[in-house]
């Protein structure tokens, strides 16, 4: 009686173990098979080897300026006159979220990239978010606001409100990126775009890819 007692504790026991991995692993591999159709190349304009000490050395990616090698320094995050503003993706039941622009806690609030163009003005405005397992996406919680940005379409709105002003861009493209790849941060001074970024995939400890959302701004939404 007690072999079969013990038996039927180790099926249990097995059983709820391969549920739990199966809870954290089965996500971020789904997330890689689709990956793989959809981004089937990565942009890698730059050698790794460049900045590949500086990636391993830097781990903490609640922090904005660990997300690209070769980026921004970090005292360039730190906020001198703190300036906000706010984001709804309503595809994403993201509303009304709060952009800093400056500051780099990834878990207060979403991140604009210092130095990128300010949102409606001609440039690219660079927005960076934080991940974790997409079942744990809660758009209230700034360390989950961004693990369901894989679903965003093309074609879907994005509204920001900046300075009394809504602004409404339209995404027109989703790539991925290696961390050495900081190319997505340059200006375009042809229109007034927005990008987002997060790590993907969602929930994976190691950060290796960043998914960009690139969007441009509604033409009827452009300042006089």
């Amino acid at each position: 009686m007690k072999k079969n007692h013990s038996r039927i504790l180790g099926i249990v026991f097995g059983l709820l173990g391969t549920a739990i991995l199966s809870f954290v692993f089965l996500p971020i591999i789904s997330y890689q098979i689709i990956a793989r159709r959809d981004y089937p190349e990565l942009l890698t304009p730059l050698a790794k080897s460049l900045v590949a000490s500086k990636v391993a050395s830097e781990q903490d990616f609640t922090k904005a300026s660990n997300w690209f090698a070769d980026g921004k320094n970090k005292s360039d995050f730190v906020l001198s006159g703190v300036t906000h503003y706010t984001i709804s993706i309503p595809t994403l039941d993201i509303k009304n979220a709060v952009v800093s622009i400056g500051g780099e806690d990834l878990s207060e609030s979403l991140v604009q990239y210092p130095g990128t163009a300010l949102p409606g003005k001609d440039g690219n405005a660079v927005l960076f978010g934080h991940s974790i397992l997409p079942i744990f996406f809660d758009p209230a919680n700034y360390l989950s606001i961004f693990s369901t940005l894989p679903l965003i379409k093309i074609g879907d709105e994005i509204f920001i409100d900046f300075d009394g002003v809504q602004y409404t861009y339209a995404v027109e493209d989703k790539f991925e990126v290696r961390p050495t790849d900081i190319q997505i941060l340059e200006q375009n001074d042809n229109s007034a775009y927005l990008t987002l970024v997060t790590c993907t995939p969602p929930g994976d400890p190691r950060k290796p890819k960043r998914l960009i959302v690139r969007a441009k701004i509604v033409p009827t939404n452009r300042p006089r």
